[in-house]
């Protein structure tokens, strides 16, 4: 949920919320789109958005600022981001400036509500080591050697974005091998670290990129790099199907203590999700992970969302609740992407690096409002028809 040049993920996030342990791909019968049209964006006032103190307005601005060196030429963002230079670190300017050059426009479900899912996601620190040993023995992957990745726009326009993964075998491209056979088998990719624990692994691969203690101090830093391609099935959704959890007890600290409990059956619990992620090292720094927008996420104050209905950029009003309750209202920047983050009121708030934010991220399953700052005098992005699935005849 990190950092995260993804191109496509088989209903994988690049920075999957702690709902994605749940949450998966629709499956099931053949389906026919039935499209129908939706109202997405409903214009609104500044002064009608609940209040945020002036600490929130000033670190949430300067958190969609920090994405303005990305967006110099941005056809949505690039002049309003120029503008915004010469803005000073007041409540008063900020507020001025976003009246003065920007619309604001409430988000509104499928079926017209104000209300959506608001969750979180975190970058985790694992122990581990650089090198095999007695206790760290999980290897963490880079991308492996004979993976072929095709991009199938180069052939169909309308796939943009997509890609497909897989190994030669004589002049046959097969799928690549899923998760279940690279645990027990490996594969032939560099090994770039090793963790102690296969939970922190699988957990690494939905954060999508996290840290790794080494014993002299120093933290790894790893980032996602390519997946294998097959989907994403949620362990959580497995461990409910089998009995094991309740549906509304599905958390990442209830699936860490089930697989405690459970040694030998954590092998039938990592198989039930195919798809594999691969890493790549980082540079090493105190600055958060990036995002989809290759701009560090800024704890707190950067979200990861349907770029179908917000462009990657956007300055967002949120207002939701923390996990015990309290009131979240503030703007956040809107920097990052997900499989699992789909849905005209859908935001995954980078919470931070570490345990706390851990919690906060696992424990963050909140109905939510949001409300898009829009550059004035420019379109609304087109969104795509919304379709209700209906299953042809057998």
């Amino acid at each position: 949920m990190n950092t995260r040049s993804k191109s496509w993920r088989h209903c994988l996030a690049w920075s999957l919320p702690m709902v994605a342990l749940l949450a998966g791909c629709n499956g099931g019968s053949p389906e026919k789109p039935q499209p129908h049209a939706v109202a997405t964006y409903v214009g609104a006032t500044w002064d009608s958005l609940p209040a945020v103190s002036d600490n929130d307005l000033l670190a949430g601005f300067a958190s969609w600022r920090s994405a303005c060196t990305r967006l110099k030429a941005d056809a949505v963002w690039g002049a309003t981001c120029a503008a915004s230079a010469s803005v000073p670190q007041s409540a008063m300017a900020v507020r001025d400036f976003l009246k003065q050059n920007l619309d604001v426009y409430g988000l509104r479900s499928a079926n017209n509500t104000a209300n959506g899912l608001i969750t979180g996601y975190y970058e985790p620190v694992y122990p581990g080591s650089l090198t095999q040993t007695a206790t760290a023995n999980i290897p963490v992957y880079g991308v492996p050697e004979d993976m072929i990745i095709v991009a199938l726009d180069s052939l169909y326009p309308e796939l943009k974005g997509k890609r497909l993964r897989g190994r030669l075998e004589g002049r046959v491209l097969k799928p690549y091998d899923d998760a279940a056979t690279i645990e027990t088998k490996g594969v032939k990719a560099p090994v770039i670290a090793w963790l102690t624990d296969p939970m922190n692994l699988q957990f690494l691969q939905i954060q999508g990129s996290g840290r790794i203690q080494i014993a002299d101090g120093r933290q790894l830093r790893i980032a996602y790099a390519d997946q294998n391609g097959h989907p994403y099935r949620p362990i959580g959704r497995w461990l409910v199907d089998q009995g094991e959890l309740k549906k509304e007890d599905v958390t990442m600290g209830a699936i860490s203590d089930w697989a405690k409990a459970n040694p030998t059956r954590i092998p039938e619990l990592l198989g039930s999700n195919p798809s594999y992620v691969f890493f790549t090292r980082n540079p090493e720094s105190n600055e958060g992970p990036r995002g989809s927008l290759n701009v560090p996420l800024t704890a707190g104050y950067s979200a990861a969302v349907d770029r179908k209905v917000i462009p990657l950029g956007s300055l967002l009003w949120l207002s939701t609740t923390r996990p015990d309750g309290s009131a979240l209202v503030r703007p956040v920047a809107a920097q990052d992407t997900g499989g699992a983050i789909t849905g005209e009121v859908r935001a995954d708030l980078f919470w931070g690096t570490g345990e706390a934010a851990g919690q906060l991220a696992g424990d963050m399953k909140q109905q939510g409002q949001i409300w898009m700052a829009w550059p004035k005098g420019l379109a609304l992005p087109q969104v795509p028809q919304v379709t209700d699935p209906v299953k042809t005849n057998p």
